[in-house]
């Protein structure tokens, strides 16, 4: 979701109906991370991008918690075509909550967010924390040193936008002991 993570150039505003968002984890990494689940009722913002080279397998690798959904049909976006669009999603069965054991990183919670601020505004981001189930999940405070790969440097007011939502829902930080 933010530009600043990925090499895809061409990424246009989208939305995907038929989807949530929901934390979540697997054996296959250590700490918990977004992914989507079927809900016919649910519509979320998002981005879109070509993928480059067309190199899907490179974005398998890059994804390899998650299966490849095709998603087509469920996707609005303002280009003129319609080009091929898949959803990454951990697949049902494959996943477990959050827990103190396996917790959503903050690092990575304020580079979402970040995202969704540039993409989307204010606005966007009360959508994102609104339509994303879990977070009665323990959220690990790692901005003093970040444990995502891909974390960004945030500003201030970034910051505040991330706590003001997670205050907002009762959200449970833990202290990062490393």
């Amino acid at each position: 979701m933010n530009r600043g993570t990925h090499v895809f150039d061409a990424a246009h505003p989208a939305q995907l109906r038929g989807w949530r968002r929901v934390w979540r984890h697997t054996e296959l990494r250590p700490v918990a991370f977004l992914t989507v689940v079927p809900d016919p009722a649910s519509t979320i913002d998002g981005l879109i991008a070509e993928v480059p080279g067309a190199d899907w397998a490179a974005l398998d690798l890059r994804e390899a918690a998650y299966a490849r959904v095709p998603a087509r049909h469920q996707v609005s976006h303002p280009l003129p075509h319609r080009p091929d669009i898949a959803v990454y999603s951990i697949p049902e069965g494959a996943h477990g909550s959050p827990s103190v054991a396996h917790p959503i990183l903050l690092s990575y919670l304020d580079v979402v967010v970040q995202g969704y601020a540039r993409e989307f505004g204010p606005e966007g981001v009360a959508r994102f924390f609104d339509t994303t189930h879990g977070w009665d999940a323990p959220i690990l405070d790692d901005r003093a040193a970040p444990r995502y790969p891909r974390h960004q440097t945030l500003s201030a007011e970034e910051r505040a936008l991330s706590d003001a939502h997670l205050d907002r829902l009762n959200a449970r930080l833990i202290r990062d002991s490393a």
